[in-house]
């Protein structure tokens, strides 16, 4: 494949960003273009739930001209998504429409994790820096206009992601609503700040040491980079070097800020908020180092992109965070590990076996995964009603790297596993899944049924299980000397869904090894 040029479009709740990448032979990415045009769209969204018709004219304006910028360019392919600011419209999906009828361009809303996501790829596009902090106790703190999120690594594992709803421009708005007075605002923030801070301290840090802290952000990062970093893409703050700059977002007028960090002036005060929301998690975790890679959710897209067509190929496994995730989410349910284990080794065994029949592909096998480590997590709850438990654990939980819609299949897995499936159409069902996602939903349920009559008496007989599909039967052999009695019965009973599902018949073997 030759060279090839992507355009990376971000419309986030404070301006829109473009960047134009080159992509030229393996891990080779490079930036030629950058254009920035501030649009509040969060202040909108945030106080009103919609997006004034000025600001829309000028959002749909400023996309015809990255447009056109791009076809300057001769771009081979682009990604134009919206976060927050778009996200929490009431009217999302007309916004959308008009973007597209006005513009061109086919803007996709991220959801939460999704967006958390390609800003955790973005900042693994730094490559050995990154591989670097996250093989310590390192947090990655993402700020952005409605939310933060932070998340937890140690030894190159993601521990846990948390999102808090204390972002930048609804923090302005909470104080623009309140009246507060310049020499308060730290003072309200801190309130605001800590008292959510604390809670995510006894949930998730307790004693947990950070030596690390990664920032993502559109305010205090590129000022870093610009003063500090090296080639102009990294910067490492020490704590001194931090309390110097607050000292100077206190003191100083919002034009002396404005000429010193070369930013424009109405982003003074949100450099000023993001810094304090920096400084009192920094504190709170007891950080050495605070690093500012300088990326943005753009490289991020660039990224993914790249990696789609094989042009780029980390050495991050992101899969595993995403695993990381799940069994993270089930451990804090009292979920047992050898369990998940058993039943996510059964299921992918059986689905690798099945792949002519039933037609999914690598994303379709990981949240067979992560149904198979989740399918219980609604015990802590209820140990009647565990698929429904489950399902509404499952969605109120992020886990990140999964859409809404992903989350829903893995959580509607779960919940059919223990539960009658219900069939498409029919009411309190499943309604909010596409007629390829019901699919989906039903194949994997059938498989972890199957895997969970397998295990019954949760006492991992079916170690070294294998599976092979000849004509119409799919022949499962397990090795074992243990009575299977229990599991032959379950087996029977979970088999009639699968033979619905699959037109395939399961036939359970045992062979007794001497």
């Amino acid at each position: 494949m030759g060279v090839q040029t992507f355009a990376a479009i971000d419309v986030g709740s404070f301006e829109l960003t473009m960047k134009i990448f080159e992509f030229s032979g393996k891990n080779n990415m490079r930036e030629i273009e950058r254009i920035n045009k501030r649009i509040d769209l969060g202040s909108d969204t945030f106080a009103h739930g919609k997006i004034s018709r000025e600001k829309m004219d000028e959002l749909c304006r400023t996309l015809k001209e990255f447009a056109e910028v791009c076809r300057a360019y001769k771009v081979d392919a682009y990604k134009a998504y919206g976060t927050s600011a778009i996200r929490e419209t009431e009217n999302s999906i007309v916004v959308q429409d008009q973007i597209a009828q006005r513009t061109g361009i086919r803007l996709e809303v991220l959801s939460n994790s999704e967006q958390r996501f390609l800003d955790y790829k973005s900042i693994a596009s730094r490559g050995e820096s990154f591989r670097r902090f996250i093989e310590e106790k390192t947090a990655i703190l993402d700020i952005g206009g409605g939310s933060i999120q932070l998340s937890l690594f140690d030894n190159d594992t993601l521990v846990s992601t948390q999102n808090i709803r204390l972002g930048v421009l609804r923090i302005q708005d909470y104080l623009s609503r309140f009246d507060a007075r310049a020499g308060r605002r730290e003072g309200i923030i801190d309130e605001m700040v800590l008292a959510q801070l604390e809670n995510y301290k006894k949930l998730y840090l307790k004693d947990r040491e950070i030596r690390n802290l990664i920032i993502v952000d559109d305010y205090i990062s590129p000022w870093a980079v610009k003063t500090m970093g090296r080639d102009n893409v990294a910067a490492v703050l020490k704590e001194d070097e931090f309390e110097k700059l607050m000292e100077k977002l206190r003191t100083r007028s919002a034009a002396q800020i404005s000429d010193s960090m070369g930013i424009p002036e109405e982003k003074v005060p949100l450099v000023f908020i993001s810094a304090i929301l920096i400084r009192r998690i920094a504190g709170l975790m007891g950080v050495e180092n605070i690093w500012a890679p300088g990326v943005t959710l753009c490289d991020g897209i660039a990224y993914e992109y790249a990696e789609k067509i094989r042009m780029f190929q980390g050495e991050h496994d992101f899969e595993q965070d995403i695993i990381a995730c799940a069994m993270n989410i089930s451990k804090r349910y009292m979920g047992s590990r050898k369990r998940a284990e058993t039943l996510e080794n059964i299921t992918t065994t059986i689905f690798d076996s099945m792949k002519k029949v039933h037609g999914l592909g690598k994303r379709q096998r990981l949240y067979l995964r992560l149904a198979a480590i989740l399918h219980d997590c609604g015990k802590y709850i209820s140990m009647v009603n565990i698929g429904t438990t489950s399902y509404n654990i499952i969605m109120a939980t992020e886990i990140i790297g999964l859409s809404h819609m992903e989350r829903e299949i893995v959580a509607n897995v779960v919940r059919f596993n223990h539960s009658r499936f219900t069939y498409y159409g029919q009411q309190d069902g499943v309604q909010g899944l596409d007629r390829e996602s019901y699919l989906t939903v039903g194949k994997l349920t059938a498989i972890l049924r199957l895997a969970n009559g397998l295990d019954r008496s949760h006492k991992q007989k079916m170690r070294g299980l294998k599976a092979a599909l000849k004509d119409n039967r799919l022949i499962l052999t397990v090795d074992t000397q243990e009575d299977i009695t229990l599991e032959k019965g379950f087996f029977e009973a979970k088999a009639e869904f699968f033979q619905e599902v699959f037109s395939v018949e399961p036939v359970l073997k045992q062979w007794k090894s001497l």
